[in-house]
């Protein structure tokens, strides 16, 4: 594994990880960002690359809470492009593409998160697709994450919702249907795994004329119904850009 220290900012710890990955046979990076605190799991927004969030000062308005220990930013890559939007494949192979990405994540990222960070428990987040990403992962792994939070977010990929299309072309299977948060989750009725997907602080931001407010106001709806508290706070105008996204991770990370 390749690991620098990179510091523009001298308090604000930047280690760039870069390795090559067992799960997807390619290499994959990531920056971390701070020393101590809660360690979140930060996915990018649709096909972006992990040091987007940086780019676009989201990381700098959490800069307080970065140096002071409050909190641990781990900023992973995106392979989108080779799942859910790459369309020359079969849908059958884009959502195994992201079930390789989503053992990555399982059994490569977080015990890096692990090793870095000593916490006792993780936490989640997103914006746009990376909401997605966040919702998904948080609600099939429960047992793994205290706290999700999504910005943005739409939780059905088959679903059409504007000019956002059907990423399946409509073929649908078994492993379509476990990675859509509102599909699964709407027929959810193991209290085992709704009680563990309770004790988790589940946050919702999206803008009030946003694409993905149905699907917001959806699952919310959903959650409700099977008892899971939640937040969903439903913000002015369209609020899908980096400046809103800035004063989200502000108030809800």
């Amino acid at each position: 594994m390749e690991i620098s220290q990179q510091n523009a900012n001298p308090i604000m710890n930047r280690t760039y990880h870069k390795w090559f990955s067992a799960n997807l046979h390619r290499n994959m990076e990531m920056l971390v960002f701070g020393h101590a605190g809660r360690a979140v799991l930060f996915f990018p927004t649709r096909m972006a690359r992990f040091y987007d969030y940086e780019n676009w000062g989201i990381v700098d308005a959490l800069k307080d809470k970065l140096e002071n220990g409050e909190l641990q930013l781990f900023c992973v890559d995106s392979i989108d492009s080779e799942s859910f939007y790459n369309h020359w494949v079969h849908p059958v192979t884009r959502i195994e593409r992201h079930l390789q990405y989503e053992q990555y994540i399982l059994t490569e990222v977080l015990p890096v998160m692990q090793t870095e960070n000593k916490g006792e428990y993780f936490e989640v987040a997103g914006c746009s697709m990376g909401a997605y990403h966040a919702i998904n992962l948080a609600m099939k792994h429960p047992t793994l994450f205290k706290k999700v939070i999504s910005m943005s977010g739409r939780y059905d990929l088959t679903q059409q919702i504007e000019d956002f299309k059907d990423l399946f072309d409509g073929y649908r299977d078994e492993n379509i249907y476990f990675n859509m948060p509102l599909q699964f989750m709407a027929n959810m009725e193991d209290e085992s795994v709704l009680n563990t997907i309770k004790k988790m602080e589940i946050i919702m931001a999206v803008g009030e004329t946003d694409p993905f407010i149905t699907s917001n106001r959806n699952f919310s709806h959903l959650l409700s119904a099977k008892g899971i508290a939640h937040q969903l706070y439903i913000w002015d105008n369209y609020a899908h850009r980096p400046r809103y996204w800035k004063q989200m991770v502000h108030l809800y990370l």
